[in-house]
Formats: structure tokens, C-alpha cells, sequence
């Protein structure tokens, strides 16, 4: 794949608010064994060409299948794995080369809160050193000082006092995952990076976490990359979605009219196999045909188009540019050749759908059948 420097614009916003995280051309490659099919050394592309903004104060959703790397972009966010390629922006300041007391600044400002809190909690320190590890790691305040602002923290996330000495494996996973937040703002950061905060807590403790994070962002002003596989939950949760295939970014929106009015077929794809909480409502099945590329031997042109039904030559071959395409709202760009056609394949299977289809002369797609 074709990984020259090239200008890349900026990606289309639906505001006008100067962004907090600008990232451009972001690519995070890792080397591998063996070679790919032009015998060159073998790479897997985790993230490759990425570009989105983040406005101050916001939440932009990342979903996309499992191995899409969404996880490996947040990392490379915070530079806890090094880019290969691109630019990340925070605040002004460049990310990727920042060194000595300016990497240790931004590390206060951008904290993560991983997708396994037992995993990420140290088990042979209790609750208080694990929150208080970061004000000592950045000398802030003395150790009395300390003690008074880990209780405060433990207290705003919902973990008793009484827990504060005890050791991760004495805690519930929902209080496990607030511990882990309480960590990531002991330092007042501006961005956090939510990776699959929820996904192995109970529904119940979930609903009570994304409550959590949502005051946290009102009260801290925070600005949030929300990482997840839950829809209903990002829909719930994000201003702007962005859809992740293989390595990129294949749509970027407005919640609402992400939700409401996809335009990538891999969005309608995600979409229909949602769980539709109304059971009178007719719907139609999208079923994907084969599997996903390998990221360490990724298709040339559009990397979903072995399993698109729209797929063209031009799709096999011209990788398509994420840009806004007539009758998109603003802020919403799609990398899609062939979106103009994808306008009538609802995922739902509504009437409006099959209105457009006949009006449009659009055949059904042939992937879609009666649930």
C-alpha cells in the first residue's frame, strides 16, 4: 500500500470551534515476519491515513469491529505507542514530538482509562497509591495534601472511603472501572481516552459509569475520544461518530445523522446488526459476505470493497478520499465511491427506503434479506 506523504485536508467539521485534537495522515504500522505479496517486509497496518478533529469539550464515538484499531489509535494519541507516521496536534502543540518537559506536560492533559480495570490496576498497591500514583509521579502537593484529594476523587466517582485501603481484588468490576477514572483525573486532564470503558460491566453498572463520565465532563470541561462496540451507547453518549474499518476512518458525522442517515455500506451494516428494541417494526438483514482483509496484507483501492455490493473497478483499484459528498449534512464525510448509490440501501428496511429505491430505479441490495 502506497504510504508516500501526501497534503491531506482537513476533515470537515460541523462547527466552527477550534479543535482540541487535530490529527493528520496518522499512520501506525508494526513490523512483522515474512513478506507481502510485492515481497516487500511484511507490516501490519493497525492505523493508516487517519485524519479527524475533536472540538474542545466534546465527544467523538470510534467504533468499528473488533482488530479495526481503534485501540492502537488511542494509544497513538497519547504516544503510549509511538506513530509512524502523520501528525497529532493537542491544543497547538504537536504531539508526536514533543520530548522531555513538554511530552511530560501533555501528559497531564491526556490520560486514558483502559478497557480492563483489573488489568490496568497494579494488585499489590491499594485504591489510595493507585489514584495518588500520578500527583507523585508529577510531584503535586505533599503527601498529607495527597491523601485529602484521592478521598475527594474516590468520593466524586462514587467508591466509599472505606474502600480506599483495600486492594483492587477486593472491589467489584464497577468499582474497579471507577477507581481506573479516578486515576485518570487526578491530574485535571483536558482529553481523555475512554477505551471500551464499559463493555465488561453489567448493563445496569454500565448506565451508572456513562452517567459518571458524563458529569465529570460538565464539572472538568473534558473532552473525550470514547472508544466502543456498543452503538446504542455511543449514540447516547457522543456528538460525532466515526466509523473504523481496517486501519480507517470510512465515515465521520453528527451522531444524529450518522444514526439516521449512514451513506458507507459498512455503516449500514453496523447499524442493522444493532438489536431494534421495538419487535413490530419490520426490518431487513444485512449479512457482510467473507471475512475482513488481514491488516498485514490489506486489499489495494477501497479496503472494504471484497465485501461491499456496490464494489466497482474504481473501488478495486483508487483508494476513495473521506470527504463530504453532495446531499450530505455539514460535518459529515464519507470515503465511499459508490456513495450516491448507497443513498436508497436503509438499514432498517423502511418504507422510505423501498420509496427511494423505486424512484431511483435501484435494484435491493444483494445482501439484504427479510429477518
Amino acid at each position: 500500500m502506497n504510504t508516500e506523504e501526501t497534503t491531506v485536508p482537513a476533515p470537515p467539521r460541523s462547527d466552527r470551534v477550534e479543535p482540541l485534537i487535530a490529527v493528520r495522515d496518522l499512520r501506525t504500522h508494526y513490523p512483522a515476519r515474512g513478506r507481502d505479496r510485492r515481497g516487500r517486509p511484511a507490516l501490519c497496518q493497525a492505523v493508516d491515513g487517519v485524519s479527524f478533529d475533536i472540538a474542545r469539550g466534546t465527544s467523538l464515538g470510534l467504533v468499528g469491529e473488533s482488530g479495526c484499531g481503534k485501540t492502537t489509535l488511542g494509544r497513538t494519541l497519547l504516544r503510549l505507542v509511538e506513530a509512524t507516521a502523520g501528525q497529532v496536534t493537542f491544543d497547538g502543540t504537536d504531539v508526536l514530538s514533543a520530548v522531555g518537559a513538554r511530552l511530560r506536560k501533555l501528559r497531564r492533559d491526556m490520560q486514558i482509562v483502559f478497557q480492563d480495570p483489573y488489568g490496568s490496576l497494579n494488585p499489590r498497591m491499594n485504591i489510595v497509591r493507585i489514584v495518588e500514583e500520578p500527583l507523585v509521579i508529577h510531584r503535586i502537593m505533599p503527601r498529607p495534601q495527597r491523601r485529602a484529594l484521592v478521598l475527594d476523587l474516590l468520593e466524586r466517582v462514587g467508591v466509599p472511603p472505606s474502600r480506599a485501603d483495600r486492594y483492587p481484588h477486593e472491589l467489584s468490576g464497577g468499582q474497579r472501572q471507577r477507581v481506573s477514572i479516578a486515576r485518570a483525573i487526578a491530574l485535571r486532564p483536558q482529553f481523555l481516552v475512554c477505551d471500551e470503558p464499559v463493555s465488561a460491566l453489567d448493563v445496569s453498572i454500565q448506565a451508572q459509569i456513562l452517567n459518571l463520565l458524563g458529569d465529570l465532563r460538565r464539572e472538568f470541561a473534558l473532552t473525550y475520544l470514547f472508544i466502543a462496540h456498543d452503538l446504542a451507547v455511543v449514540e447516547r453518549f457522543c456528538e460525532r461518530v466515526a466509523v473504523m474499518y481496517l486501519g480507517r476512518i470510512v465515515e465521520i458525522a453528527d451522531a444524529a445523522d450518522l444514526f439516521t442517515r449512514p451513506r458507507h455500506p459498512y455503516t449500514m451494516a453496523l447499524l442493522a446488526a444493532a438489536p431494534q428494541p421495538d419487535p413490530a417494526r419490520r426490518r431487513h438483514r444485512v449479512v457482510l459476505g467473507g471475512e475482513p482483509p488481514s491488516p498485514f496484507d490489506p486489499p489495494p483501492g477501497c479496503p472494504f470493497h471484497p465485501r461491499c455490493p456496490f464494489a466497482t473497478m474504481e473501488c478495486h483499484s483508487v483508494p476513495p478520499l473521506l470527504e463530504s459528498r453532495p446531499g450530505l449534512a455539514a460535518g459529515h464525510a464519507v470515503a465511499c465511491h459508490r456513495a450516491a448509490e448507497a443513498l436508497a440501501w436503509d438499514h432498517a428496511g423502511t418504507a422510505t427506503a423501498t420509496a427511494a429505491r423505486r424512484r431511483e430505479e435501484i435494484p435491493p441490495s444483494p445482501l439484504e434479506e427479510p429477518a
